[in-house]
């Protein structure tokens, strides 16, 4: 049984529409706990949340392991990425 906050994320990630990006810090902060960036990146890991490529770390580093899919996916929203990276606009 999934956790709220679990609950929380996972309804914070399904609602960005395509081409949006937003970090672990910020989908924490969006669920109600800003210091909680790893727990996010944890609950992705477990994998079944749709629109986990729109969420990459604040530096813009794709998923390790998930390089190239992240990419397919983020390119095909058009999302800007460069040397394996999201270009990561007005951060």
């Amino acid at each position: 049984m999934p956790s709220d906050f679990e609950t929380v994320v996972k309804g914070v990630v399904e609602s960005l529409e395509p081409g949006t990006i937003m970090t672990y810090g910020e989908v924490a902060a969006e669920a109600g706990r800003p210091r909680a960036a790893r727990a996010v990146g944890m609950i992705l890991a477990k994998g079944g949340i749709d629109g986990w490529w729109r969420v990459v770390n604040s530096a813009g580093r794709l998923v390790p392991g998930l390089e190239s899919e992240h990419l397919r996916r983020l390119n095909a929203e058009g999302v800007g990425t460069r040397n394996g990276k999201v270009v990561m606009r007005g951060r």
